[in-house]
């Protein structure tokens, strides 16, 4: 079968100095994936949807402006958008990444693959592989740091089949299936092959041996199974020259130690040394001294136990209601009046839209799923705009569209990733900007005391691995 080239201009530089370029189809999977290659050695940039290339009356970043860089993680808002949508802002960020000078692209998803037979990854897969001219595109949702493995082809979530867990009653992307090939043949009309773990402990070679032969049978897609952290890094050796790669967060950090392995010997990246650099070479930043709070709008389980400790806790909590208020300033103003009420050196609040399953869908039946969704959201970020213009330094969003809505409305273009509240939880520091941090919470992210822990008057980064 006849592969597509590149249309879109590829980097000319090696790979040794070329950054490795992500798409991210959320922002709190971008900060897992940022913080998972600054932790593999790579220096990384983490940016908010990508530069408008027109009608800029500022030229937009290049790399040689750029503070010094390996990577580069271009957060989008896309899981959920219809696939025409979800392709365009990814081709999107594909140009400005290519023309930052990044080589090998890796298009980072869900590790519970959130995406129903009308989702977009396969949408997504099918452009980014023609415009990057990628024959095999190797990929996993492995993550086991996360508890989330492949294996035979199926995915599963803390031991248990995708399609029994937790995530089969998602109130948007109910995963009743758990395997791999199956969900996203769904979604492509490309073919798609599966290595097996036996394969992937052979090494890279086998590996590699393996995505030729499939190519070679016609397939573009290849689901590799990976159950440990040296599964990956198996993985990411051998997905070194491929130029399209794909999965959640494990993968990447195995390819990120492929590129540092690589790179043993000399200095690593892009663009210039900075200040920024020494900083983060002498130990990730963790979040300023100052008021904090917590805005939550995920309703996954993982989350609700997380508010429940911060209610055990006495923390004070407001809970925003958009069927008594549809309306989305009266909500906000309503919100930042209670927050007014609160002593000033007391403990930080939450503010919170997350609910029960039954009382969730109780919300979408009197205001639909669509309306109730973008009022909250919208809601939210006037609080969150509110929250900072009176002193809060240290901002908790929990959940992916809670977090999309806070760094819309802070107007957060970039960051640099600090330390870690947890695994896969990093603070994010605005560039340009030293006295405010933001932690981007995946709904299941963190154990059941990261809200009560990251608030704190005495907030600081934890080891991740006193994380789940």
């Amino acid at each position: 079968m006849t592969r597509s080239r590149n249309t879109r201009r590829p980097t000319d530089r090696p790979r040794d100095t070329a950054p490795l370029g992500v798409i991210a189809d959320d922002f709190t999977g971008a900060t897992d994936v940022a913080v998972a290659l600054r932790r593999a050695g790579l220096r990384t940039l983490l940016f908010f949807g990508a530069p408008d290339r027109t009608g800029q009356e500022e030229p937009e970043p290049d790399a040689d402006r750029l503070p010094g860089h390996d990577a580069l993680v271009v957060a989008l808002k896309s899981r959920m958008a219809p696939p025409a949508d979800a392709v365009a802002s990814s081709l999107g960020a594909l140009d400005w990444l290519r023309g930052q000078g990044a080589g090998q692209i890796y298009f980072k998803f869900c590790s519970t693959f959130d995406s129903t037979p009308r989702g977009n990854i396969g949408p997504v897969l099918d452009r980014l592989a023609e415009a990057t001219g990628a024959g095999t595109v190797p990929l996993t949702p492995s993550s086991p740091e996360h508890l989330r493995t492949q294996y035979q082809g199926c995915l599963f979530v803390d031991d248990v089949l995708l399609g029994e867990s937790h995530m089969r009653d998602h109130p948007v992307t109910p995963m009743t299936d758990s395997y791999l090939p199956r969900l996203l043949r769904a979604q492509t009309r490309e073919k798609v092959a599966l290595i097996g773990l036996g394969t992937v402990r052979e090494g890279g070679a086998a590996v590699r041996e393996a995505l030729g032969a499939a190519g070679a049978r016609g397939a573009r897609y290849v689901l590799a199974d990976g159950i440990d952290e040296n599964d990956l890094r198996t993985l990411g050796r051998a997905a070194l020259d491929s130029p399209l790669v794909a999965g959640a967060a494990g993968l990447a950090a195995g390819l990120a130690h492929a590129y540092a392995e690589e790179r043993t010997g000399r200095t690593l990246g892009a663009g210039r040394d900075t200040a920024d650099d020494e900083r983060e070479a002498a130990g990730a930043p963790g979040p300023p001294d100052g008021p904090a709070a917590v805005l939550s709008g995920s309703c996954s389980h993982r989350t609700l136990e997380q508010l429940a400790v911060l209610a055990d806790a006495g923390r004070p909590g407001y809970r925003l209601d958009p069927v008594a208020t549809p309306h989305a300033v009266a909500l906000a103003e309503a919100a930042l009046a209670w927050y007014d009420t609160l002593p000033p050196n007391g403990d930080a609040p939450v503010i919170y839209s997350s609910a029960a399953p039954e009382t969730l869908r109780e919300t979408q039946r009197a205001l639909g799923v669509e309306r109730s969704a973008a009022l909250l959201e919208e809601a939210t970020g006037l609080i969150a705009t509110g929250l900072v213009e009176r002193g809060v330094r240290r901002l908790v969003a929990a959940g992916g569209e809670t977090s999309g809505a806070v760094v819309a409305a802070l107007g957060v273009t970039g960051a640099h990733v600090g330390a870690e509240a947890a695994r896969g939880v990093p603070w994010i520091h605005p560039l340009g900007e030293h006295s405010l941090a933001l932690l981007l919470k995946s709904g299941n992210f963190g154990d059941a005391g990261l809200l009560l822990d990251a608030s704190a008057s005495s907030a600081s980064s934890v080891e991740p691995a006193d994380r789940t």
